[in-house]
């Protein structure tokens, strides 16, 4: 598993935990919906910096490319 798809299965699942649609959460990082519907498919690649918007709007560190725990 590459990093992309580790980040788009946690930032998928820490999105469910926290009851959030794609919307809301581009809406909070400042993103587009369009844009986080791809890193959640692993589609693209996330930079840096997106990642840390992610993690702000989601309230966590930047576990987002941790692998998941099985």
């Amino acid at each position: 598993m590459d990093l992309k798809e580790i980040m788009a299965i946690n930032l998928r699942r820490l999105r469910h935990e926290q009851d959030l649609t794609q919307e809301e959460l581009a809406a909070r990082a400042e993103l587009s919906m369009r844009y986080v519907g791809l890193i959640e498919r692993a589609r693209v690649s996330a930079s840096v910096s997106v990642l840390g918007r992610l993690a702000a709007a989601l309230n966590v560190g930047p576990l987002l490319i941790r692998p998941p725990q099985r």
